[in-house]
């Protein structure tokens, strides 16, 4: 089975994922419609942009963390995060 997202580190120590092929691409579009449209349903109900933005805090954490797990889930293993096999010295 294909990865649908592979890592990308950039600046040492920050990781990005990406999408890879095509149900990668689909999933992240359809996560994309998912937030600008609670994005617009909480703008149309707030009395400024203070309210929209604090509103739309919660659901866009949760879905930057579904993001996540599903790019944990069907996507490459980030090869730096492997520990070391000559770590098992004897001192």
């Amino acid at each position: 089975m294909p990865y649908w997202f592979r890592p990308k580190r950039f600046w040492g120590c920050f990781a990005f994922y990406y999408p890879a092929n095509t149900p990668g691409w689909i999933a992240t579009l359809i996560l994309s419609v998912i937030a600008v449209a609670i994005f617009l349903l909480i703008d149309r109900q707030a009395h400024s942009a203070s309210d929209t933005l604090l509103q739309f805090a919660l659901p866009a954490i949760v879905l930057m963390l579904l993001y996540d797990l599903l790019c944990f889930r069907v996507g490459e293993y980030p090869a730096w995060w492997r520990k070391k096999s000559n770590d098992n010295r004897k001192v």
